[in-house]
């Protein structure tokens, strides 16, 4: 009961399971501006799916989720459009930039265990530095004591006048700030090839770069990233389908909507929480993650065998 059949995974599903498990990674999108892929595909996979048509299909509901959120966001006016323009701009010629990187590092050897290990030190470099700053931030909401702030460098403020004699500044109105172009620009290069290098969709490396980086406020931080996920996983969907025909349209479906749900009553969620709350449970969910890429790391063979140089 309840079973549909997905002709291109070749297997049967339960309708509710899928819907589920998509209104849970809409969910996610919502109050954290991620697109959630990290969870779905070995959650997908977990229940039998192919890790191709996980993988593509995954792609085709983020699209879904990201729009749904972004619309609920842009209603809250918490979307900096052309902040989110340079950021996807970067992203995209950093993406490219980061396939040939891959390409490098595999005829090189161990490009696994490398990309590996990037992405826990990355995680959880991130996730510590979010959760603690975010602790702090809460104590002091509280009243409580906290670690008295070391002073500036002396350098500061020669760094903040490079920043200010950058050409192309611009006032980013909803991020409340005025920088040059470029910064957000590097800032989506960077984070482009990163996400290349590790596979991910990079909203859980662009969300601490808008947040800490650029200094965006948080609910603007979600949704800008809601915004520029968007656009990405459309390139990425179309060429799946196009390419590879890995995109299961009765799997794309369902979880397209239990994502568009999950992404509203995300959004309605994290307009509740304060700054500090939103970057705490981030900072969990990546810590959660780093520990997960972990455990994989150490329990798989193939990886281990690499890094003594065996094939």
């Amino acid at each position: 009961m309840f079973h549909m059949y997905l002709p291109i995974a070749g297997n049967s599903v339960n309708i509710i399971l899928i819907l589920g498990l998509g209104g849970f990674v809409g969910l996610l999108s919502g109050i954290f501006g991620v697109g959630g892929g990290f969870l779905m595909t070995p959650l997908l996979m977990m229940f039998g799916i192919p890790p191709t048509v996980a993988a593509a299909s995954d792609s085709n509901q983020i699209v879904g989720a990201s729009t749904s959120g972004t619309i609920a966001h842009m209603r809250l006016g918490n979307v900096d459009i052309p902040m989110g323009v340079m950021l996807l701009v970067g992203g995209v010629a950093g993406g490219t930039v980061g396939v040939q990187i891959i390409k490098l590092l595999k005829a090189m050897g161990n490009a696994d265990f490398l990309i590996a290990i990037t992405y826990v030190i990355m995680l959880g470099g991130v996730g510590g530095y979010m959760f603690w700053e975010s602790l702090q931030g809460m104590r002091h909401d509280n009243g409580l004591p906290i670690e008295k702030k070391r002073p500036k460098p002396k350098g500061e403020e020669e760094k903040k006048s490079f920043v200010q004699s950058l050409p192309f500044q611009y006032k980013f109105e909803k991020s409340g700030c005025e920088i040059s172009m470029l910064l957000p620009l590097a800032f989506g290069i960077l984070v482009g090839i990163l996400a290349a290098i590790m596979g991910v969709g990079g909203g859980f490396i662009m969300v601490p770069v808008m947040v800490y980086l650029l200094r965006m406020p948080m609910h603007v931080v979600v949704g800008t990233s809601l915004f520029q996920i968007l656009f990405t996983c459309v390139n990425v969907t179309i060429m799946q389908a196009w390419s590879n025909h890995t995109v299961d349209f009765v799997l794309a479906v369902l979880l397209l909507l239990g994502s568009t749900i999950g992404a509203q009553v995300g959004t309605a969620v994290s307009k509740r929480l304060n700054a500090d709350q939103l970057k705490i449970m981030l900072a969990s969910l990546v810590l959660l993650v780093c520990v997960k890429m972990m455990a994989g790391l150490l329990m798989t063979p193939s990886i281990m065998v690499a890094l003594k140089g065996g094939h």
